[in-house]
């Protein structure tokens, strides 16, 4: 399985907020964009996605920007990935509940396996925190 750039950068930008978390200052995401070498234009349709989950929020203003809602020991990978992703899982024949969606499951031996493969990217990604990057 392979994430897309979506992932990668809104990871390495919600890094950067967590990093700076404790100074409880909005950072634009020009700033970030130039740290991170990341489009801006790309980052606000990343942070759109991340304010409307909750997992950022935004303040307007001279001095506005984002910061992170929540304390970053408590957002979970696997919140921000699927907020980025859309569904993640790994198989077109897995929902994104982990459930089999194919008309031949019953003759298919490969689909235990798949869910399997489902189950533990997700306990991965649940049991990884945003502190956990920094």
């Amino acid at each position: 399985m392979k994430f897309s750039t979506r992932t990668t950068y809104g990871l390495r930008a919600m890094v950067y907020l967590a990093r700076n978390y404790k100074k409880q200052e909005s950072i634009s995401l020009s700033q970030i964009a130039k740290a991170e070498h990341i489009s801006l234009a790309y980052l606000e349709r990343l942070f759109a996605l991340l304010k409307k989950e909750k997992i950022v929020e935004a303040e307007k203003g001279k001095t506005g920007g984002y910061k992170l809602k929540e304390k970053p020991e408590n957002i979970d990978i696997f919140r921000v990935v699927k907020t980025l992703e859309g569904n993640i899982a790994p198989f077109h024949c897995i929902d994104k509940n982990g459930k089999v969606k194919c008309a031949v499951k019953s003759k298919c031996g490969a689909s235990s396996v798949l869910v399997d493969v489902y189950v533990a990217i997700s306990k991965t990604l649940k049991n990884m925190k945003l502190s956990d990057l920094v």
